[in-house]
């Protein structure tokens, strides 16, 4: 049996448990995955989407005793069940815990060996937090429960692969520039630099580094964060062996002849570095959390509410399944560089 990836799935009344199940499902035989949500109603969709699938639940204390048996033929559920019925479509705040505790299995999981990696289906955060629950998202709930000081957001897709990770995330365009710093961006050097090389296998990873002004500041004359920040920065990466260049301009730096030799490109802001890589991957591109000492990735999209209240079938699997197989890949990769 190979590495097995954790799916958590998500909202419940979202497309989470559909796209999940329909992934593992077509995954079957390439990537050992276990879903970890309401067995009961993943049960009850299952014959729904092919009656040839077949689940085996089993209780969160599995991941804690003998682990995941592999039956041939059955997709493993750990099972969190929900305190009231799932209605697709209608969000439930008395479910928040159970989503929740979809997230603590799946990292207990893997503290204890049992699983591999955690793949992470959409959920609902107006939900959690009306459930009486502070929660701004996975990326941070993950980064509080394992003790990790900062996450760099990377999402990876298209042909040939891209990968983009960002130096700030959701804020509001005119915070961004105070909130890229000396030490916020040598620290998001490193983690990149080291995830690179340890969950992605690649030996010298090459970062290329976007500016945050248009024509990268032009000397100076539309800014001068390039000159006094970003810069110089880069140049300590370089100091500290990290194969980082830049800061380049965002407008062209998106053109395969510089991309063909870099592995990452650090953008400075969302939207920045975002609209190339969904545009060269939308529906099949996937969010990873670099900097976390496990491997989670995620889909590109939303609970898509509205999609789900319309029944199975029309949501887009697509991303989930690269997700499933990259956080695979990772760990396998991950596994190589630890038995080296």
């Amino acid at each position: 049996m190979g590495p097995v990836i954790a799916i958590t799935c998500g909202e419940p009344a979202g497309i989470g448990p559909e796209i999940s199940l329909r992934a593992a499902w077509a995954l079957r035989g390439e990537v050992d995955c276990a879903l970890i949500g309401d067995a009961a109603y993943l049960a009850s969709l299952a014959p729904q989407i092919d009656p040839a699938i077949a689940l085996m639940a089993l209780p969160i204390q599995a991941l804690r005793d003998g682990g995941i048996p592999a039956v041939a033929g059955r997709l493993p559920v750990i099972d969190c069940p929900v305190d009231d019925p799932v209605v697709p479509g209608k969000p439930d705040a008395r479910n928040a815990k159970a989503v929740l505790q979809t997230l603590d299995a799946a990292i207990d999981g893997i503290r204890r060996g049992r699983l591999a990696a955690m793949v992470t289906a959409p959920l609902q955060k107006s939900t959690i937090n009306d459930a009486g629950i502070s929660f701004s998202g996975h990326t941070e709930y993950l980064a509080q429960k394992t003790g990790t000081p900062q996450v760099v957001m990377m999402l990876a897709g298209g042909t040939p692969l891209l990968r983009v990770a960002l130096a700030t995330t959701h804020l509001p365009l005119k915070d961004v520039p105070a909130a890229i710093t000396f030490d916020g961006l040598s620290t998001t050097l490193d983690i990149i630099d080291s995830d690179l090389r340890a969950k992605f296998g690649i030996a010298a990873p090459r970062i290329l580094v976007t500016g945050l002004n248009p024509h990268a500041g032009e000397g100076g004359y539309l800014g001068r964060e390039e000159i006094d920040v970003i810069a110089p920065a880069i140049e300590a990466a370089r100091q500290r062996g990290i194969l980082a260049t830049g800061p380049w301009p965002a407008d062209t730096l998106f053109q395969q002849k510089y991309l063909a030799d870099a592995d990452c490109v650090l953008a400075m802001y969302h939207d920045q570095g975002l609209p190339v890589l969904k545009h060269a991957s939308f529906g099949r591109g996937v969010n990873i959390t670099l900097g976390l000492p496990l491997i989670r990735t995620s889909v590109d999209h939303g609970t898509a509410l509205d999609l789900a209240s319309q029944g199975l079938g029309r949501a887009d699997v697509g991303s989930m399944i690269e997700a499933i197989r990259l956080a695979a890949n990772m760990a396998r990769a991950s596994a190589r560089m630890n038995t080296a």
